[in-house]
């Protein structure tokens, strides 16, 4: 009687964003045990692993390869073998490879699982003192002028809070795109070095940052994280909005239930929301 091999598992592995310390022991214990490893740039994940005395082998997977290689790492799992997919610093998938390789693992039935950890864009929200409760994460802007101000005209009445990574050769450029599409005063918050030795977390207007980083050496090399206070809302798309939910709810819903459902969908308030439905009810 032949037993056919039990299909492995695809591992989504965080790893440190600077700080060796932040690597977890289950991060450590699964890149041990598992068969093979995928990442982005295997000569800067070799230096990881090596620090962390891992000895299984490497394979490359990145934008360029991304849709043959995972074929072969499909295969590995549909023959037993587990396997993890690491990123050059943080959360895989996060601005970096992997949505195709998740993607046809999923179509194939294969396991996955994620190992957390680190992500920059949350810890950079966690400290930037911007709200938090809502967020829209838009990763690079184009290196394109006109495409970056087309997309920052779109995101210009956006309410949550916005944040984007930026290399530091474009930060000052983006920066200044950010000004003119929406406006001097806005708050914005830049992280840098997050859990290294010289992190540090910028906070205050476009334009005050604007003119603190023009003559800064910071700008010399890491990435940042830009976070971007929402736009504040307009209370007449704010009514509209609520009313397009509120009303139909309402016809179905006992009035606090439609609220808080309400509340769910829109994001508004339910305080805002509850004054709003018993006018409603009140004819």
């Amino acid at each position: 009687m032949v037993i056919a091999n039990k299909i492995g598992t695809l591992y989504i592995v965080a790893t440190p964003i600077g700080n060796l310390k932040d690597f977890s022991f289950r991060a450590q214990e699964t890149l041990q045990k598992v068969k093979l490893i995928a990442a982005e740039d295997t000569r800067h994940s070799a230096t990881l692993l090596k620090h962390f005395n891992i000895t299984t082998p490497i394979v490359s997977l990145h934008e360029y390869n991304e849709l043959e290689r995972s074929k072969v790492l499909i295969a590995h799992c549909q023959n037993g073998d587990s396997i993890a997919l690491i990123s050059d610093a943080g959360t895989p998938l996060i601005s970096d490879p992997g949505y195709r390789l998740v993607q046809q693992a999923r179509l194939t039935g294969i396991l996955i699982t994620p190992i957390p950890g680190p992500c920059a864009l949350i810890a950079a929200l966690s400290v930037a003192g911007l709200p938090s409760d809502r967020f829209v994460f838009e990763g690079f802007l184009s290196a394109k002028p006109s495409v970056r101000y087309t997309r920052l005209n779109q995101l210009a009445k956006e309410t949550r809070t916005l944040i984007f990574y930026e290399a530091p050769h474009r930060l000052l450029d983006t920066l200044e795109a950010m000004v003119k599409v929406l406006g001097s005063k806005r708050k914005v918050a830049l992280a840098k070095e997050l859990t290294k030795l010289y992190e540090t977390v910028w906070e205050g207007s476009l334009n005050l940052l604007l003119t603190q980083l023009k003559d800064d050496s910071i700008l010399s090399r890491g990435e940042f994280v830009v976070l971007v206070h929402g736009a504040e809302e307009d209370q007449e798309d704010m009514e509209t909005k609520a009313l397009n939910v509120l009303i139909p709810l309402l016809k179905v819903l006992p009035l606090k239930q439609a609220v808080v459902t309400g509340s769910e969908i829109t994001g508004i308030k339910k305080n805002y929301l509850y004054q709003l439905a018993l006018k409603l009810n009140n004819g």
